[in-house]
């Protein structure tokens, strides 16, 4: 009884960071450039062959690579990334790596992003815009002009988020190393007027949601009742000393 105590507890904790990957998933539906979690859970068994028990284990979180859709905005300072790259901005925290490729131009012809974050370059330097000049023109492989002269590129970077990512508010990652330039990549691109959206499902998520969440209560029924069955049994052998 014990162990399927145990069992069911394992199964409890993974099943919760479940529900909570997927209701951030759900509340990030509408989220220009967001990548949804996805949990991956391993059978963990202790004991001989046996008499061998099966624990779930508490998961390992990744970042689903599902691209998500483009949207025409027809904003010139609107930009999606073509291929697995992502747009590098400076913050405080350092380079952040992200698909939420909505910037604007400061009064100092700085790009930026909403948040007033500075737009990269390859080179991780931020990129300075002509502010007399109107918006860039973008070519597809990044570089920007102003009035037929390149006045600077967009940054895209490889990166591949390990089981360890970090979040950088609701678009953004933190890389653990300084971030690769994607460079002689054929695949690799951006386009302009364009935003990706984000990559949640939101029918499937609400699927998965009711789901976890009905396991969530058998499992909790089912340790209830071993709970039950366990003062049970004790009740019954303390009545026979």
């Amino acid at each position: 009884m014990q162990d399927g105590l145990s069992v069911a507890l394992s199964s409890s904790v993974a099943l919760e960071r479940r529900l909570n990957t997927i209701a951030d998933n759900i509340a990030n539906a509408n989220t220009v450039g967001f990548r949804a979690t996805q949990v991956r859970f391993e059978e963990l068994v202790t004991g001989p062959s046996t008499s061998s028990t099966t624990f779930v284990s508490e998961g390992t979180s990744y970042l689903s690579t599902r691209k998500g859709g483009l949207t025409e905005t027809g904003n010139p300072l609107d930009f999606a990334t073509q291929g697995d790259v992502w747009f590098g901005i400076s913050t405080p925290a350092g380079t952040v790596l992200t698909k939420d490729g909505r910037f604007k131009m400061d009064e100092g012809g700085a790009l930026v992003t909403l948040e007033g974050h500075p737009v990269v370059d390859p080179g991780g330097a931020p990129i300075q815009l002509d502010p007399r000049a109107g918006p860039p023109v973008a070519g597809a492989d990044g570089f920007l002009m102003q009035n037929g002269k390149q006045v600077g590129a967009l940054g895209l970077f490889d990166y591949a988020p390990g089981p360890d990512f970090q979040r950088y508010g609701n678009s953004g990652l933190l890389p653990g190393t300084p971030p690769e330039p994607a460079v002689d990549r054929s695949d690799a691109g951006v386009v302009q007027g364009f935003l990706e959206q984000s990559n949640v499902n939101p029918l499937e998520e609400m699927s998965r949601l009711i789901t976890v969440q009905r396991t969530f209560e058998s499992v909790g029924a089912l340790m209830q009742n071993t709970g039950a069955s366990l003062e049970e049994a004790i009740r019954l052998i303390g009545g026979q000393q």
